[in-house]
């Protein structure tokens, strides 16, 4: 009686455990998915690039179970600028007035849950983490099963990135860099 029990009880968890790792991993194709950002201020914008480290969805048929994009922050470029005002564009980004490469290399996404709007569309509620913050950011991400595009609209504040903000700033005037930047990704798998 006592072997019976638990050989239901070991049953029933590998069922559950099946049950929970239902669906697939696709790993994107680091190489060929591409990250855009772009950034205002008063008197312009700057816009540019950065690179996937690595990134998955898990999906059950056509359905975004979760899933999880390392940022490579190193990588962060300037596509408006040339020269001399590139790289000092570029520096200032990486430095701790902004993302502080140095100490935080990489940022992450995580994907928490992500519900069916329309054919392709899910509104995706994750956990983003910047300079080792992590906030829970919400996006729509259209996704076909071979490839995915997001547009993300992130608070810089709330990742202690306040150089030239406003919000913190007084007198700033047109050196006054807003608080949101956007994120337009485009995956491929």
């Amino acid at each position: 009686m006592k072997k019976n029990v638990i050989k239901g009880a070991l049953a029933s968890v590998v069922v559950v455990a099946t049950l929970a790792f239902t669906g697939i991993t696709k790993k994107i194709d680091v190489k060929e998915s591409k990250v855009t950002w772009e950034g205002e201020k008063v008197t312009g914008s700057h816009e540019g690039t950065i690179d996937l480290k690595s990134g998955y969805l898990n999906v059950e048929g056509d359905k975004i179970l979760g899933g999880e994009f390392v940022i490579d922050m190193t990588s962060l470029q300037s596509t408006d600028l040339e020269g001399e005002s590139k790289g000092k564009l570029e520096g200032h980004l990486k430095s701790d007035d902004f993302f502080g490469v140095a100490n935080h290399p990489e940022a992450k996404l995580v994907i928490k849950t992500a519900s069916k709007k329309a054919e392709n569309t899910y509104g995706v509620v994750a956990d983003l983490t910047i300079k080792g913050i992590t906030h829970p950011i919400t996006f729509d991400i259209d996704y076909d099963g071979k490839a995915a595009h997001a547009d993300l609209t992130i608070d810089r504040t709330e990742y202690e990135v306040r150089y030239g903000s406003g919000s913190f700033f007084d007198n700033l005037g047109d050196k006054t860099i807003y608080d949101d930047f956007d994120i337009a990704v485009d995956l491929k798998f």
